[in-house]
Formats: structure tokens, C-alpha cells, sequence
């Protein structure tokens, strides 16, 4: 929904608990901004000749009727698709960019992280630019030089300082500009998606020092896919589709509101085998939702965490011996985990009979967004009777795991080279794992039938069952 404009003025605080100022460093009044396409249309009889060409101009509205306020030390996170305009938005409250319609209004020192390399001159070296860059927001050169070393050596690339930047690395030029903005003490600090393409241990590292800056006053603007950032350093987030506000609130709030969006999109088509085909008429998927150990929806869980996709097949015609299936995918579409109730024989379901199953697993996943969908197959594997649409789950991780899997690794100093506590494998297995340890073989298997000992990590596939059978 829009927001309201009781939203603007709700009460926060800063992570330290210290209270912020009701002034406004950001205001947005129906803010909007529109462009202007303009597409050439050959002629039918000129067209071969290029005699002419007719010029069609169409309006494309890029953001949309937002109201929007941000005080003085406060923080706000924009998520939402590709292409939603968040950038445009934020381009606006940079001054990069005039509003078509409404207005927008930024006050104290703006330092922008909009684009990677923005700001630099690619012949200087990183020392040079950074009295170019430092400028720019408003610093004296003496304010610079006394800041020289401290920018250096957040950015960690002391060996590279009079390199020309024009050899710097994508991920070398964020450490320095992130490293410029943050050292520049500005008022309000704006940050696109460029922290992406820094590694895991500088994410992390910016995030903290943005969590400083934040509780010294300065009021943050973040555009980030990474929703575990969102929710650690903003006290509030903006969701935009197709260039308009939808939901204005509490982070994890936001984080729902745009995974009901992304499920609402367009269905997905997944070839789970190869050379599977589609036979429609036969069963329909019905009430898929992600359930936690008691039952509850949960759109937003823990790394780690015990949970259930549960789905009904309402078959109108009989199918003997169903399969039933799942398939994790990162926000790219990548499978992450596919799997199935392959050689578990769950029954048959009549025709206009129905039957609910719960596929259990643990979401053994790092931070960020997924989406999870199921799907039935007939026993053969390769004809797929029914699919649902992607449903859109958040996990919340431990911020030092990166990849695509958190597989719980454990770290030691072992007394003896030959050997690994806690590892078991083969037949001692078989009597259930060791705390902490990493169960394989008789362990992995016998998780289907009550699961390994408290802490140990197991490999077997989903716990699939028939509700109520």
C-alpha cells in the first residue's frame, strides 16, 4: 500500500539508542521524474530508400508520486526490482537530476556513491583523486591532508595510492570512493548498489563504519539488494515497483511487502530434468506457503532454521505414485537446491481428490533474498503435471559466510595432524553424529527417521510427507 503520512513522522532512534532530530535532511513532495523516448519508425516505402523516418516520442514516467521524508541522523533503506527507478530516486536527492514534477529538498554536505569511478579523473592516481574527490564535497585542502592517512587506510590499497586509477580494479575504486565519502563527514550520505562489487570482509567493514557515522548524525540513504544490510544499518525502507512508493515502514515489513511483488511477477519455468515436458489438465497446486516448527508463515527465518514448504495437488484426473518436488533459487534465478520425493512412494491421488504435503529442510543459506517453488511430476520424472509460482523468503545469516551455502564450518586447533575431532564417518555413524561434528553415511541417512545429534550437519534430501496420512 502507499504510504501514509503518518509514516513520515514516526518516532526512531539510532542503534545507541539516542534520541534524533525532528529537522529533515531529505524531503520529497510528489516527486516524479519523466523522460522522454524517442524511437524511429521507418516509413513502409522510404524505409528501404532511408528517405525518412518518422520520429515517435513517448513519455516514460521513471519514478512516480513520491512523498517522502528523512530526518537528521536517520537512515532509509529503497529496495525493490531492477529497473523500479530506485537509482533515478535517489539521482534526484543527489542533485544529479531535477524532478519533472513535485519537488525534492536535501540539506547540509551531500556525499553520493551513485556510480563506481564517479568523481575520479582516470589519469590521476588514487592520492591525487582524492583531493580531486575530497573537493568536491566541500573540504579545504588542509582538512585533506588531515584526513590523508585515515582515507588510505580504510580503503586498504596503500600499495595502489599513486597508481593511476585508470588500473584500479572495479572493487579498488569503491574502497576509495566509499573511503573519501564516509572520511568527508557529511550530512547526508547516499549509497547505490556500488558495495556490491567490493568482497564480503569490505561489505561488512562499510556497513560498520556506516553504522558509526549514523549514530554521529549523519542521515544515510541506502539502495541495496543485499536485504540482510538493509535490516542491519536502516531504521526504515521504501519499497518502489514500476517507478511508484508501495510500502513505507519497518525494514523486515518492507522486505515481506517487496517478496509478495516479486511473487505476484510473472510465473517461472523450471526444467527440473532434461527433455521434461509439461502435461497440463491433470493436477493444479493449491495453498503453497513456507511454514516454520509450529506452523506459522514464515517469510523471514534464520540461517539454519527448521522449515516447511507446504503445498495441495488437487488431482483432476488420477495420478498413481506423484512426486513431489522443490527448488530453491538465488535471486538471478539460479537453482541453489532442487530435489524430490523421488523413490518415496506416497500414494495415489483419485480424481477430484486432494492430498497436502509438507517438504521439510533447513535453510542452510547465507544472508539475502530467495525464492522457493514446488512442482509434481509423474513417477517417470520427466512430465511435469503442475508448478507453482516462485515464493519469495528472506534468511538472515551470520555476516562472515559468503558463497551460496552456510555449511556451519567449525574452526580448531587439532593436537594431532592424523586426525579431526568431531569427524565421523562410516559405520560409527550409524549411532548418530557428534556435537558439532560432520556426520556422512549411516547418520545422513538415519535423518529421515529422527534426525542427527544436536549440532552435527547432515546431507540427506527433504523430509517429504503427506499431511494427515
Amino acid at each position: 500500500m502507499p504510504p501514509s503520512p503518518d509514516d513520515h513522522f514516526a518516532p526512531v532512534t539510532t542503534p545507541t539508542g539516542r534520541a534524533i532530530s525532528q529537522h529533515n535532511a531529505i524531503e520529497l513532495r510528489r516527486a516524479g521524474k519523466r523522460y522522454t523516448k524517442y524511437e524511429d519508425t521507418p516509413m513502409l516505402l522510404t524505409s528501404a530508400l532511408h528517405l525518412g523516418r518518422r520520429t515517435r516520442r513517448n513519455k516514460l514516467w521513471a519514478v512516480r508520486g513520491v512523498d517522502l521524508e528523512v530526518g537528521e541522523g536517520q537512515s532509509m533503506g529503497i529496495i525493490g526490482r531492477n529497473g523500479s527507478g530506485k537509482t533515478t530516486l535517489m539521482s534526484m536527492m543527489a542533485g544529479i537530476t531535477a524532478p519533472s514534477v513535485g519537488s525534492v529538498r536535501v540539506w547540509g554536505r551531500v556525499a553520493p556513491l551513485i556510480a563506481v569511478g564517479v568523481g575520479f579523473h582516470r589519469e590521476l592516481t588514487g592520492r591525487e583523486n582524492i583531493y580531486v574527490n575530497g573537493t568536491m564535497l566541500g573540504l579545504s585542502r588542509r582538512q585533506i591532508d588531515r584526513r590523508l592517512d585515515a582515507v588510505i587506510d580504510f580503503a586498504e590499497i596503500e600499495d595502489f595510492i599513486d597508481t593511476p586509477v585508470k588500473f584500479y580494479s572495479s572493487g579498488m575504486y569503491v574502497r576509495l570512493g566509499f573511503s573519501v565519502a564516509v572520511h568527508s563527514d557529511p550530512s547526508v550520505l547516499l549509497i547505490d548498489e556500488v558495495l556490491a562489487v567490493g568482497d564480503l570482509a569490505f561489505q561488512v567493514k562499510c556497513f560498520e563504519r556506516m553504522g558509526e557515522i549514523l549514530t554521529n548524525g549523519t542521515t544515510i540513504v541506502v539502495i541495496s539488494h543485499n536485504m540482510g544490510g538493509v535490516v542491519r544499518v536502516c531504521q526504515r525502507a521504501l519499497v518502489l515497483h514500476d517507478g511508484r512508493p508501495q510500502f513505507l515502514g519497518a525494514p523486515t515489513e518492507a522486505i515481506s511487502r517487496f517478496h509478495e511483488l516479486l511473487s505476484n511477477e510473472t510465473e517461472m519455468q523450471i526444467d527440473h530434468e532434461s527433455g521434461s515436458q509439461l502435461e497440463p489438465g491433470v493436477a493444479t497446486l493449491e495453498g503453497v506457503e513456507m511454514v516454520s516448527a509450529d506452523g506459522s508463515p514464515a517469510n523471514h527465518i534464520t540461517s539454519g532454521e527448521p522449515v516447511a514448504l507446504r503445498v495441495t495437488v488437487r488431482a483432476t484426473q488420477p495420478v498413481e505414485d506423484p512426486v513431489i518436488g522443490l527448488s530453491v533459487l538465488a535471486p538471478d534465478g539460479t537453482a541453489l537446491y532442487v530435489d524430490s520425493s523421488a523413490g518415496h512412494r506416497l500414494g495415489s491421488i483419485g480424481a477430484g481428490e486432494a492430498a497436502t504435503y509438507a517438504m521439510s529442510f533447513r535453510a542452510q543459506l547465507p544472508t539475502g533474498s530467495y525464492t522457493v517453488l514446488a512442482w509434481v511430476q509423474r513417477p517417470d520424472r520427466r512430465t511435469l503435471l503442475a508448478q507453482s509460482r516462485p515464493l519469495a523468503f528472506f534468511v538472515a545469516g551470520r555476516s562472515t559466510v559468503g558463497g551460496v551455502a552456510d555449511l556451519e564450518a567449525t574452526f580448531q586447533q587439532t593436537a594431532d595432524e592424523a586426525s579431526v575431532p568431531g569427524l565421523v564417518t562410516g559405520a560409527t555413524a550409524n549411532g548418530g553424529g557428534v556435537p558439532g561434528g560432520l556426520a556422512t553415511g549411516g547418520a545422513a541417512n538415519g535423518a529421515m527417521n529422527g534426525g542427527p545429534a544436536p549440532g552435527a550437519l547432515v546431507t540427506p534430501g527433504p523430509l517429504i510427507e503427506e499431511v494427515g496420512a
